[in-house]
């Protein structure tokens, strides 16, 4: 399959100013996408969506193709990554005159996936006729005991869900093993998306790849980015995959 590797950072952030330049042993964010992306056997071209000077000027030093700089009207706190992507798409299609099997779409905020992720969710693709693939995790606690608290702070919603498991199986531990998506990864077919602009389109053409929850880090916060300063320092994650063009 061809793939176009695609990293959205704009320059803005709220929760961490700066984020996507903000390094962890050494190496930016976008750093981290960049470096995994050109390790991987299906990247046929890597390009960088941005609206941010610095951020193209990092990504570059990364060996980030820069072919365009990012709308200010798609670099807002309110713009939708759908229009991002299409607009990136678009362009390609345009300036280039190029059109992809797929997009994989990579986002900085969660810096630790590796071209063997990217890579297997390519291959899934492949074997499975998917129309996207998404990286997941593992959810710490099950849907049975999440839900609504009411404005008298009941928690029967929670309490309802509990006692129908409870009547169905009778212990909890048969429950399946339930994952979420953990921002690391989105890859999609190029007409897929074209046709759509949205990837859960097709309820049964939507895989995962999953993924332990330390490479899973999603940086939201400055106590996110220190939880991903802390699984580096404690060698939960090691820096090893990234060191060869950091």
């Amino acid at each position: 399959m061809k793939v176009l590797f695609l990293i959205t950072a704009r320059g803005g952030s709220k929760g961490v100013p700066g984020k996507n330049l903000r390094r962890i042993g050494g190496i930016s964010l976008v750093g981290y996408k960049a470096i995994s992306a050109r390790k991987s056997q299906h990247c046929a071209r890597l390009i960088i969506s941005t609206d941010s000077a610095e951020i193209q000027d990092d990504a570059r030093r990364h060996g980030v193709e820069v072919p365009f700089t990012r709308p200010a009207e798609l670099a807002s706190d309110t713009a939708k990554s759908g229009p991002v992507i299409l607009h990136a798409m678009e362009w390609i299609e345009r300036e280039g005159r190029e059109r992809y099997d797929a997009v994989m779409l990579l986002q900085p905020s969660s810096p630790f996936s590796k071209a063997d992720d990217y890579d297997k969710a390519v291959e899934l693709m492949r074997q499975t006729g998917a129309n996207a693939v998404v990286g997941v995790r593992q959810v710490e606690r099950p849907s049975t005991v999440v839900g609504a608290m009411d404005d008298n702070y009941c928690l029967t919603e929670i309490v309802d869900k509990m006692n129908a498991i409870r009547e169905k199986t009778g212990l909890r531990q048969t429950l399946p093993k339930e994952v979420t998506m953990n921002g690391t990864f989105y890859l999609f077919r190029w007409d897929y998306f074209k046709k759509y602009q949205w990837i859960f389109q097709d309820r049964t053409g939507v895989y995962g790849h999953l993924m332990d929850r330390y490479h899973s880090v999603d940086i939201d916060d400055l106590a996110d980015l220190h939880w991903a300063e802390f699984m580096m320092e404690k060698g939960y994650v090691t820096i090893d995959h990234w060191r060869e063009y950091g």
